[in-house]
């Protein structure tokens, strides 16, 4: 999705009188993915985008089409308009993947190749230190929370213990992250996820977001409330968007397949209380409080949603989203973007405006004090 933002694939385009905000040619996509050689033919770049459709990825701009053709229609990314579907299961991946990058890219990180038994693990930790690692970095506020958050972290395979005989333990017991986020991912792997001979030989194949679960009567793996929600606690997040896969193996019964809920509407209710004008907003001696954010996006966008017009204001906030991590709130106030002056413009303009900027964006919002 970025590559294409990059590459002015995606931009607003007129149709019959309407301007589309950040959308793209169905057969211009199709000509890049076999240009790019991220498919080798037409036919699986097609196979490839009905698979985004179906995972809820992308949607054709008015709905009116439920399958990917390969002709002059406009589709977009539903991260580019606020319909993404963030379930759970989702949420806790995008969280492991945040604390992934956050050990790899410190000095002296926790994160080490270690031996158990003669065998070398990559990328391993003791369940001790991890704890230990997130409550100094504020990511947890106490050991409990970050057991809860370790447990969560293994049932959805992002990370095991190094010969998969314990769940997730505030001890010395080694585990090491099943999931290389940093490893370069290619789309063709999208048709190979209903392969579980793949999926249990390649512990990196993406695009399988899938919940482990121990079997039943398994008494050498302890059970776990899986419907518990952790807490997600606000982190930058820098690497791709990817899905997980599992192993086969006697721990692990088989994975469920992932269903987005509903997909929610466009222009939502207004978070607002009442409507606010950009007079009220500047004139002197108003409740409201400037702040200045700075927001590092990563490739599944920032993480809020803006609505509204004249002014426009926070509608939503990825509670595990970059957005988040800065300090952003529903309810704010967009006053500019990346030295814009925006109180006068839509949420179109604006959300265009983003999108085309650069991948750190610099907000200066306008809260209301308590």
């Amino acid at each position: 999705r970025l590559r294409l933002h990059d590459g002015k694939l995606i931009k607003d385009r007129r149709f019959h009188l309407r301007t589309y905000p950040n959308c793209f040619v169905a057969k211009e996509l199709t000509d890049w993915l076999v240009e790019h050689k991220e498919a080798p033919d037409r036919e699986t770049a097609i196979r490839l985008m009905q698979k985004l459709m179906d995972h809820y990825i992308i949607h054709h701009v008015c709905d009116e089409h439920s399958d990917y053709k390969d002709a002059k229609l406009l589709y977009r990314f539903r991260k580019d308009d606020g319909t993404f579907p963030l379930s759970k299961d989702v949420k806790v991946f995008l969280r492991g993947q945040s604390l992934y990058e956050k050990l790899v890219s410190v000095e002296e990180s926790i994160l080490k190749v270690r031996e158990e038994n003669s065998v070398k693990y990559q990328r391993t930790f003791l369940g001790s230190e991890m704890i230990d690692w997130l409550i100094q970095e504020g990511e947890v506020e106490n050991r409990q929370e970050a057991v809860e958050l370790g447990r969560a972290l293994l049932e959805h395979g992002i990370i095991q213990h190094v010969s998969n005989r314990h769940h997730f333990f505030d001890s010395d017991i080694l585990y090491h992250f099943w999931i290389n986020f940093r490893r370069r991912r290619q789309l063709t792997e999208l048709l190979n996820e209903n392969s579980a001979r793949a999926l249990s030989e390649s512990p990196d194949s993406p695009f399988c977001l899938r919940k482990l679960n121990p079997e039943p009567g398994n008494t050498s793996f302890l059970s776990v409330q899986t419907n518990k929600e952790i807490k997600v606690v606000s982190a930058v997040r820098r690497s791709s968007i990817t899905s997980l896969s599992g192993n086969s193996n006697t721990y692990f019964s088989a994975p469920p397949t992932l269903v987005f809920p509903p997909v929610a509407e466009c222009n939502p209710k207004s978070v607002l209380k009442r409507p606010v004008t950009t007079e009220e907003l500047l004139s002197p001696g108003a409740p409201y409080v400037k702040k200045t954010l700075t927001i590092v996006g990563d490739a599944v966008g920032w993480g809020f949603v803006v609505r509204g017009g004249r002014p426009c204001h926070i509608q939503a906030v990825d509670p595990g989203g970059p957005a988040a991590a800065a300090g952003m709130k529903v309810c704010q106030f967009v006053f500019s973007v990346n030295g814009v002056y925006v109180l006068h413009l839509d949420y179109q303009t604006i959300s265009s405006l983003i999108m085309t900027g650069p991948r750190t964006l610099v907000m200066e919002v306008m809260e209301a004090i308590e």
